[in-house]
């Protein structure tokens, strides 16, 4: 559900925090605030978010190292707040793990959007309580426990972000079959990206690492088709 959903927003512009807050307190969410990097890591770090709105540029710790540390410990949706000349470091925000970007200036009533879709796609492959039987997908070296959103790799779990365990499980239920780029970005974002097909890229190379660090079979699963896109191979594991 996304009543009461709890929003960390993290901007070194009170007023922009005071603006994102407003609109998604009238929707119901819980809001609250930091104003630098430092303070956004030891709240995430604390406390258990349903999305964290990161400001990209901040003075001492930006938004890209406090992903970065915050990954090491947790898969909280993240929805990464850049300007408009900042391409670079919206890739690099991918790379790190983010899950979307908004570009400033921007709408507050496209922020209360985002927010609410990212908690939609998080919600579909969440537990589900008193399910009949289990949700799952079953590969040699891999399963994927929707009602559980769990993924073990050779019996061991596997840590995801939404994005990736999104992207994972879209491959995982069409086996053999390639998707190219594109139809990744509008299938598994929802949206249009704005062209920039690194995106796809980041994320299964950040999936991939994440897999061989627990099974190099499992890693292997997620194969690249050159010149056309991905696809998730079960033959030959």
């Amino acid at each position: 559900m996304e009543t009461n959903a709890r929003v960390l927003v993290v901007d070194d512009e009170e007023r922009i925090r005071r603006l994102i807050k407003m609109y998604l307190e009238k929707e119901d969410f819980i809001v609250e605030e930091a104003a630098d990097g430092s303070e956004a890591l030891q709240l995430a770090m604390d406390n258990d978010y349903d999305v964290i709105l990161l400001d990209i540029m901040m003075p001492g710790i930006d938004g890209i190292e406090v992903t970065e540390e915050l990954r090491k410990e947790k898969s909280t949706p993240i929805i990464m707040l850049t300007a408009k000349g900042e391409e670079s470091n919206r890739v690099q925000g991918f790379e790190v793990g983010t899950d979307d970007y908004i570009v400033k200036p921007f709408s507050p009533r496209e922020v209360v959007l985002r927010v609410k879709a990212l908690l939609r796609r998080v919600s579909a492959t969440s537990f589900s309580e008193g399910a009949a039987t289990r949700n799952l997908l079953v590969f040699p070296h891999l399963t994927i426990d929707h009602d559980a959103h769990r993924v073990t790799a050779d019996g061991k779990d596997v840590a995801l972000t939404p994005k990736e365990y999104e992207l994972l499980c879209y491959l995982a239920k069409s086996p053999d079959k390639v998707f190219n780029r594109e139809v990744l970005l509008k299938d598994v974002w929802e949206y249009e990206f704005f062209g920039d097909l690194r995106t796809v890229d980041t994320h299964v190379k950040r999936l991939r690492e994440k897999l061989n660090n627990v099974s190099a079979d499992a890693a292997k699963m997620i194969v690249t088709v050159w010149g056309v896109g991905y696809k998730f191979e079960v033959d030959d594991v």
